[in-house]
């Protein structure tokens, strides 16, 4: 047999994957250049197209304009330039202008940010629009615009200096501590090269001083249509209409007959390590990152996709031997794993990156480099590739179910690389026949063998990153050698693995059974009452061919402890889940799971204790057996469990205090809550009372009565199977013989917090390597009861609105930010049936010092103006178009029918009939549209918020304060945050500090 993709698709399908049939092959077989199951192809001008029809979501259209053109061809004074024209397409065009771009799109529901974008990395730029397509002029207009940007952006002196404002806001967003860290990174990473002087934000002197003519001649040198492809993927009726409408839109237009060849830059490799011990003031943690580079290789033959899943192997294997580390008793590092990416078109790279204790960066680096070489000495068991090998074979698996279901961006995205980085695109159907045949023969032997370049010749990069200074080069340089010695005298001794039980649930429970069974209709949903009093709700889709998911809940959580108490309790879920909430340590479970999709999360929260799942349909009985264990492990703590979790706590908190924004966000929190205990961020001296037995004592009796709890289950569940396994696993809880934490959910003890009545405007200064600012202006909002199912929807329309209409004066207006946001917060009340529900709106937004409060006040001008004057129309029907586009991509998503009916549980209206609620909040939905007019809002407006905005709210602003540690200027690198540290991926480099929205 051939490599080609296999012909009956469909019936393979049916038969599903483990019936799929093998290939033979032939290991330098291309792959092929021409992707699969796109109408590919050329224009007579060079621009590159490729079309796909796909229904999933319906009646939206995923679309791109790829340009090869990104930071890298800059000239010295161009940096920044390929991300201002960037910018500058949605600003103006030759048809476009001030904005008018954002506004169409708007007002057809595609929002901005979220559905129309642009990233500018150091190799390309890239243009991306998510749009309705229910009717064909709005795919026409669309592609009109992504011609636009292709040649006729326009760069005026008025639209530049509009755009200045908006683009020196990102630079200055992006020169806090993660930026810096990032950009140190990048440049000692790409040192002798190009890349090394051209990051895509480019240099403040050039953002702030470039004139039109170099912004318009960088653009007219570099923008042709044969460095361009335009894709298109959705729910179109054929691809041929679609190649007419852009062959309309682009085939009219030309390009110069010899454009400038794209040149190629390479980055040196290098035989001797570079370290660096990197100490900055406002590190949040402490960590170690290792990289080694390589070329970029080619994906052109099976050989090379064997190779590339015999690589993906080996970091998987790699990254299991990590995660057992972080969880051994008195561990190295808190958390540690490897990746592997191409950074730039020519070079790829392997990191290691790890987060751990203060001063503790020697001991997690000795051990990370230790691990390595322990896999060159004595390469993974068989065992551990087992494991690998199921983990890999449930990922394809999956993405062959859903083959069929892929959303139109996953498309876009595969053509986009096929573009930029010549990666074929095969198909998945013969992408899973390849792994399914390949796997099996990938040996112990030849995934070790990875190891090898992971050697510190291998241009190996070594940096500790620490807020005070532990670690010195010479250090780095001692274990880098105590390891080789240790290696070359193998005396590193074998991995010692631990033993895994074989099944979850030792022993089966008697099931319990059905004792009242509803039918809704409405929703597609059946609710069962069991024996032991759980209530289910399942409800079976088709969206996702592979996916299950389930939340359950209970009312009572953490405002009904004692202050005393609460430090002690909130602690529950963190101590439990290092012991092993399941009846197994994490690292033991982890193997457990290997091939399986199953996995179940806790959640402690102010009213409510939850859990919830995610799974495949044929791993729903694990994902329950491990719902059946929660509720059946007693979990208690042991000394060293506790240790390390207060070690990581207590870390965490001193290492907060170095953040400028966490004095930012605290004072947010002390003013608007009135310095309640439940909202005040945790100090040492609290971590200090906590007492770790009451904490797991807590937690075991939060998730042990089974009657107290409803679970909504949503997916490809066939109820013939799923029922005898909820009757087994969740029926099967037993019910504790006196009743725990059963509450009544209008006699729940309220939060205490109250907001100011007043105006509050402050001012907080932090010490800071360089200037950043940050404010939040924050509003009370309190809804009557009686027309509490409407409010909600009133306040999501409004909180859209506000944002939109902040926007559109802050940056496109006066260009003095980067982008705003509004949040609602309604959650401080309890869940009373009867009473008023208080929380809060918060505009949050960076911008330049020295101009935040006349943002401020322009922010409440155009609040107050929508308050007196009222939204346009067009204002009104362009949210209401987002929020309708926002639905209909909803109700196609198993989330969403699960967040629906959860909510339809826990409204004010529910009193035991889940589809009469649901049906309820629909129409309240549906009354709120009906009713939104100018008029309508501007009364909404005026009653939900204070009115005037003026007579009450909060504004806290983070305002840089002179630090001794400024003088470190840019010298100085900086980390986030242990989370960011964890997860310093390589895409993170791939895009390399590239634009979040244009």
């Amino acid at each position: 047999m051939d490599l080609l993709p296999a012909e009956n698709s469909i019936m393979v399908k049916k038969t599903g994957f483990r019936s799929l049939k093998l290939v033979n092959i032939d290991m330098d077989q291309v792959l092929g250049d021409k992707p699969v199951g796109v109408d590919y192809g050329r224009l007579d001008n060079g621009l590159s197209y490729y079309v796909r029809c796909n229904s999933k979501p319906k009646m939206r259209a995923a679309l791109a304009l790829a340009v090869k053109v990104g930071s890298v061809l800059e000239e010295e004074i161009e940096r920044g330039v390929a991300h201002i024209v960037e910018h500058l397409a949605f600003s103006a065009t030759q048809k476009y202008t001030n904005h008018d771009i954002v506004k169409f799109l708007e007002s057809i529901g595609a929002e901005f940010g979220a559905c129309q974008n642009a990233v500018t990395s150091a190799d390309d730029t890239v243009y991306e629009l998510f749009i309705p397509v229910d009717k064909l002029e709005l795919l026409s207009e669309a592609i009109s615009v992504l011609a636009e940007f292709s040649s006729e952006i326009r760069v005026s002196k008025d639209d530049l200096e509009r755009e200045r404002g908006a683009v020196m806001e990102e630079y200055r967003g992006n020169r806090n501590a993660t930026g810096r860290m990032q950009d140190a990174h990048w440049l000692l990473m790409m040192a002798g090269s190009k890349y090394a002087e051209r990051l895509p934000i480019g240099l403040e002197k050039v953002i702030r001083t470039v004139s039109p003519e170099t912004v318009k001649q960088f653009y007219q040198k570099w923008y042709h249509l044969s460095n361009m492809a335009v894709i298109a993927v959705g729910d179109f009726p054929d691809t041929e209409s679609v190649v007419e409408l852009i062959k309309n839109q682009f085939g009219h237009k030309s390009s110069s007959p010899e454009p400038p060849v794209i040149p190629t830059y390479q980055v040196p490799s290098h035989e001797e390590p570079r370290f660096s011990c990197f100490i900055e003031s406002e590190a949040t943690g402490s960590a170690v990152i290792i990289s080694y580079k390589t070329p970029a290789g080619e994906l052109n033959t099976v050989r090379d996709y064997r190779d590339l899943l015999a690589e993906s192997m080996f970091l998987y294997a790699l990254n299991q031997r990590f995660f057992k580390i972080a969880r051994r008793k008195d561990p190295p590092f808190f958390s540690c794993s490897t990746s592997a990416d191409v950074l730039v078109n020519p070079l790829k790279a392997y990191m290691i990156t790890s987060s751990c204790k203060e001063k503790g960066t020697i001991e997690a680096l000795e051990s990370m480099l230790i691990e390595v070489a322990r896999v060159r000495l004595h390469g993974f068991s068989e065992r551990e590739v087992s494991i690998v090998r199921a983990l890999l074979m449930s990922e394809i698996e999956s993405a062959y179910l859903e083959r069929d279901q892929m959303q139109s961006t996953s498309f876009r995205d595969e053509y986009l690389q096929h573009f930029l980085r010549n990666e074929p695109v095969i198909g998945i159907e013969y992408e899973a026949q390849l792994q399914k045949t390949l796997l099996p023969y990938i040996t112990a032997a030849e995934i070790s063998k990875y190891a090898e370049k992971l050697r510190t010749s291998c241009s190996c990069v070594i940096k500790t990153i620490e807020p005070r200074a532990s670690a010195i080069v010479d250090d780095l340089k001692n274990v880098v050698s105590k390891i080789s010695s240790l290696e070359e005298e193998r005396i590193i001794s074998p991995w010692d693995d631990e033993h895994i039980p074989e099944e979850i649930v030792s022993t089966k429970p008697n099931p319990g059974n059905i004792v009242q069974q509803c039918e809704y209709s409405n929703i597609g949903a059946t609710e069962l009452i069991l024996s032991n009093g759980m209530r289910v709700c399942y409800k079976s889709t088709d969206f996702l061919d592979d996916q299950v998911i389930f939340t359950g809940f209970s009312y009572g959580g953490l405002s009904e402890l004692l202050e005393s108490e609460y430090f002690s309790c909130s602690m529950g879920p963190t101590i439990a889940g290092e012991i092993g909430v399941y009846g197994y340590r994490p690292s033991v479970l982890m193997d457990m799971l290997a091939g399986k999709r199953a996995e179940v999360s806790t959640k402690l929260g102010a009213y409510t204790r939850t859990f919830a799942g995610d799974c495949s349909p044929s791993d729903l009985e694990t994902a329950l057996q491990l719902v059946y264990q929660l509720f059946t492990t007693n979990v208690t703590p042991g000394e060293e469990d506790v240790k390390i979790v207060m070690q990581m706590a207590e870390d965490m908190v001193r290492n907060q205090d170095r953040d400028p924004y966490t004095a930012f966000a605290n004072r947010v929190k002390e003013l608007n809550y009135g310095n309640s205990y439940f909202f005040r961020p945790t100090r040492i001296t609290d971590l200090q009372k906590v007492d770790p037995l009451k904490a797991c004592e807590y937690f075991n009796k939060c998730f042990k009565d089974p009657s107290t709890f409803s679970i909504v289950i949503v997916g490809n569940i066939d109820p013939s199977i799923a029922l005898p396994l909820i009757l087994q696993y969740l029926g099967g809880i037993p019910k504790p013989p006196e009743p725990l934490m059963q509450y009544n959910r209008d006699d729940l003890t309220g939060l205490p917090f109250t907001f100011p009545r007043t105006i509050i405007r402050e001012v907080v200064r932090s010490p800071m390597v360089e200037e950043q600012c940050s404010v939040q202006l924050c509003f009370p909002v309190e809804l009557n009861n009686g027309t509490m199912v409407e409010d909600i929807h009133v306040v999501g329309f409004l909180s859209k609105l506000l944002e939109t209409k902040i926007m559109q004066v802050l940056r496109f207006k006066h260009g003095q930010i980067y982008t705003v946001g509004v949040s609602v917060f309604l959650g401080g009340n309890k869940p009373s049936r009867t009473a008023n529900v208080r929380g809060d709106i918060s505009i949050n937004f960076s911008c330049d010092p020295e101009i935040s409060s006349k943002l401020v006040d322009l922010t409440l001008d155009e609040i107050l103006r929508l308050q007196e004057e009222g939204p346009s129309a067009e204002d009104v029907s362009t949210i209401l178009e987002i929020e309708q586009r926002a639905h209909e991509n909803g109700i196609q998503e198993n989330y969403y029918w699960l967040e629906r009916i959860l909510h339809s549980y826990q409204s004010r209206i529910y009193s035991g009939d889940v589809g009469t609620c649901f049906e309820i909040q629909e129409e309240g939905r549906l009354k709120v549209r009906q009713s939104l007019t100018p008029r309508t809002a501007q009364l909404a407006l005026q009653t939900i918020l204070p009115y005037p905005c003026k007579k009450q709210y909060t504004v806290v602003i983070l305002m840089p304060r002179t630090s001794r540690f400024t003088s470190f200027g840019r010298d100085a690198t900086i980390i986030a945050g242990l989370a960011g540290l964890a997860v310093l991926g390589l895409s993170l480099w791939r895009r390399s500090r590239s634009s979040l929205k244009s």
